[in-house]
């Protein structure tokens, strides 16, 4: 006699329900800070995007959304978004239509 059986017994009257766990729904606390930088790069600009908190699948999703928006190159490490030249203002125009809140660093 397993524990459901023996549950049964001691409450004849009850019916046994299904049960889903609510859905989580993620929201980014900080904002996601754009900030441009040449240092260390051989001089090449990029912008970085930091300050992501979510999942490295979501980091994957947001950075093809701003690659193939913009068409141009990037990568994400680390939890930091390289998309290639200064791009700043429209990068953080496409979080904003993402839904996420932005804050511009730098010149």
């Amino acid at each position: 006699m397993d524990l459901r059986d023996q549950l049964k017994n001691m409450f004849p009257d009850h019916e046994e329900q299904d049960f889903e766990m609510p859905q989580e729904i993620f929201v980014q606390k900080d904002p996601l800070i754009c900030k441009f930088e040449k240092k260390g790069r051989h001089g090449k600009p990029v912008t970085l995007v930091e300050g992501f908190e979510g999942s490295a699948d979501d980091l994957k999703n947001i950075s093809k959304k701003i690659k193939t928006t913009l068409g141009i190159g990037g990568s994400e490490k680390d939890g930091v978004i390289i998309i290639q030249g200064d791009n700043r203002d429209r990068i953080m125009k496409i979080l904003q239509d993402m839904g996420y809140k932005t804050k511009r660093v730098g010149g």
